[in-house]
């Protein structure tokens, strides 16, 4: 049920999933009393069996694909690897097909009772400045370059019914910084570069040019886990100018097991008259309670964005 209490909407972005998925995690949900749920991709490498968990939810959701999503379809180099036959069995497919409307890669969906809607970005985003898996993209798609994707996008938000928009990516809109431990930074070797998604920043600000409100735009891929430093975690929001909280939800691996209790994460965001007012990070045990909470953002008073690991 909708909490009306100042327009205030309760939502979870859940990612980077990564085979990480139970029927406990339904339950779970439906005790956090979320209102809808968006999932940034990465299930597994083409893990039908895990998307078809998470389609069994009984609430609100919208998705988009991850670049593990197509890990065995993409790239040569995947292609390569495949542990089936491709020529009879289309995993890609059969994701997609699972999900139906709930997969809003260069789509949208909207939520009426909710006022708002989702738009899609580019899905089985690797990220990078370069365009990459150009075939995958092509057959699958129709998009042969960053400026067809950027149209793609920019075409979904003006189909929304809604001008309150969320955008749900798999990776991160370019320009939110170069450093390793930035939000969309890239910390393996040589280290440093910003790997952010160019078509997302400029579907992001054509739309907003448009007259639509971007309250938040929420993704993963880029996981908080750093992997030349464990003295501190990846940035996890930005708080723009524009009244727009960028997000980083990939918080692997999401489920642990800590003093004999089995603990889950999502991450917990707070929507009050159309602005993002908490996020936060929440585990919760076997119980269904939430046993720890992590505050990442608040409106008015941004905390620390990042913590000694």
């Amino acid at each position: 049920m909708i909490n009306n209490r100042k327009n205030l909407i309760q939502i979870a972005s859940i990612g980077d999933v990564h085979d990480q998925w139970e029927l406990e995690d339904n339950i779970a949900l439906k005790h956090l009393g979320v209102d809808l749920v968006l999932f940034v991709g990465d299930f597994g490498n083409e893990s039908v069996e895990v998307v078809e968990k998470i389609a069994s939810i009984d609430l609100p959701f919208a998705a988009v694909m991850g670049n593990h999503d197509a890990w065995y379809t993409a790239s040569e180099w995947g292609r390569k690897r495949c542990p089936y036959d491709r020529r009879y069995e289309d995993r890609v497919g059969k994701q997609l097909d699972v999900l139906g409307k709930a997969h809003v890669g260069y789509g949208k969906l909207d939520f009426p009772l909710l006022n708002l809607s989702v738009v899609g970005s580019r899905p089985f985003s690797w990220g990078g400045s370069s365009w990459k898996n150009k075939d995958f993209y092509l057959d699958r798609f129709g998009v042969n370059n960053f400026a067809e994707s950027t149209d793609r996008i920019i075409g979904a938000a003006k189909e929304t019914k809604h001008d309150t928009l969320i955008f749900l990516a798999h990776n991160g809109p370019y320009g939110l910084g170069d450093r390793p431990e930035d939000i969309c930074g890239k910390d393996w070797e040589p280290r440093g570069g910003d790997c952010g998604d160019r078509d997302l920043t400029d579907a992001i600000a054509e739309v907003r040019n448009l007259g639509k409100k971007i309250p938040l735009v929420t993704f993963g891929h880029m996981h908080h886990r750093l992997r030349h430093t464990r003295s501190r975690l990846r940035t996890a929001v930005i708080n723009n100018p524009d009244s727009t909280v960028y997000f980083n939800c990939a918080s692997v691996p999401r489920i642990i097991e800590k003093e004999g209790d089995r603990l889950r994460n999502f991450s917990l965001i707070s929507l009050e008259d159309g602005l993002v007012s908490q996020i936060s990070l929440a585990w919760v045990g076997s119980d269904y309670q939430i046993v720890s909470e992590q505050i990442f953002y608040q409106k008015q008073q941004t905390l620390p964005q990042t913590v000694s690991s």
